[in-house]
């Protein structure tokens, strides 16, 4: 199971916290020049990561996502790249699951040649951020696309043949009408120009993260946060009208038709070790030294890369930092990421280690209730949006 970070953008949106670095379009033949010398030595750097990780890599969860930053920026010949560092390091395609984020704008200008490539190198999934189909609120995200490109972009990889491509949209905004997102939600049903429904769609409540845009423009004071009524209120929305369209509901934020459920992340829910590259990249693994005492198992380890380009180029071993995980903590997000799927958790699990106060409060109003999985219990659709409170009276 692999992730693989591309820290590129052409520019930043608002609310975007995620690392990456400005790659603008170049007018200038020595910017351009310098640009593609800049990819071509993230691209070394990656293929040197690869190797020097390896033995890492586990084919439990045979997937692998290639996300950022905005993938869709680079080249082809960096992915063919990838491609084949991938394996010589023993990890060879196809694979069960390969994922691409994409941006419509760059499907626009680089056509089914691009796509076509892509799916070429065992591409099997798309995600494209479409965000919203209003075009007032896309200019004050700052995205680079309109409402007519994103539908256009859709197009372009359905005629290069692409059939499982999910789609992101963001609720919560205070400019956000409920009239405009039901409009919003009635454009992405009716994107294809196939007349098929999106396999799958992510649907994310707008938060301010430190470090972005928005944070910035809330502390001067000139932006406020949605109403936590309006926000909930949306959700239950979107809740309604996907599952009307036949969607299931199988994490907080995740939409899917049967059978088109992502299985990369669904593997990050039920803590499967992965591998993640590039700068910004978290990994999580467990370590192959010897035991520190007989009986004693070696603790879960997160690994992650500095978010730092210019380093990681240069050598991407002097960016890596590292916590091992205790008992305590794995608990904890075992009970936090099993809580956010439709599927839960074993009650027995939760009996060992939840409050039990907390946990027989949580059953008798209906805040947990018996999930499709045999022993398990979740926390019930109608209650999703309030899921952070229901887990944090749990934990102990």
């Amino acid at each position: 199971m692999i992730y693989v970070h591309i820290p590129f953008c052409r520019s930043f949106c608002t609310y975007c916290d995620f690392y990456s670095e400005v790659a603008a379009k170049c007018r200038r033949a020595e910017d351009a020049a310098g640009q593609e010398s800049l990819f071509n030595g993230f691209s070394m750097a990656l293929g040197r990561e690869i190797a020097e990780r390896k033995d890492e890599i586990s084919d439990r969860n045979n997937t692998l996502y290639i996300g950022g930053g905005t993938p869709s920026v680079l080249p082809l010949h960096v992915y063919e790249q990838l491609v084949d560092d991938l394996a010589s390091a023993g990890v060879k395609a196809p694979f069960d699951e390969f994922t691409f984020e994409v941006n419509p704008e760059d499907i626009i200008e680089k056509g089914i040649p691009y796509v076509e490539g892509l799916m070429r190198l065992g591409v099997n999934r798309f995600s494209m951020g479409v965000q919203s189909f209003d075009d007032g609120i896309l200019k004050w995200m700052n995205r680079r696309h309109d409402a007519a490109a994103a539908r256009k972009a859709y197009g372009i990889l359905e005629a290069a043949g692409a059939d499982n491509i999910s789609i992101d949209l963001i609720f919560g905004l205070p400019q956000l009408s409920d009239r405009k997102w039901e409009d919003t939600m009635k454009k992405a049903l009716e994107i294809s120009s196939k007349g098929v429904l999106p396999r799958h769609i992510s649907s994310y409540q707008l938060s301010v993260e430190p470090g972005s845009a928005l944070a910035k423009l809330q502390k001067r004071g000139v932006w406020e946060e949605a109403s936590e009524e309006q926000c909930a209120r949306q959700y239950a929305m979107l809740c309604e009208t996907l599952g009307q369209a036949g969607y299931c509901h199988y994490e907080i934020s995740n939409f899917a038709l049967p059978g088109f459920e992502a299985r990369h992340n669904s593997a990050y829910w039920t803590h499967v070790p992965y591998v993640g590259l590039g700068p910004g990249a978290h990994s999580l693994s467990i370590p192959v030294a010897e035991p520190a005492s007989e009986g004693q198992m070696p603790s879960p380890r997160r690994r992650w890369n500095d978010p730092d380009l210019k380093a990681y180029v240069a050598d991407p071993a002097s960016v890596v930092g590292y916590e091992d995980l205790d008992e305590e903590q794995l608990v904890m997000e075992k009970i936090m990421l099993a809580l956010r799927t439709a599927d839960g958790i074993p009650e027995a699990f939760l009996r060992a280690h939840a409050d039990p106060v907390a946990l027989s409060d949580a059953l008798s109003e209906g805040s947990l209730v018996p999930s499709g999985v045999c022993g398990n219990l979740r926390i019930p659709e109608n209650r999703f949006f309030i899921s952070d409170n229901i887990i944090s009276l749990l934990v102990i």
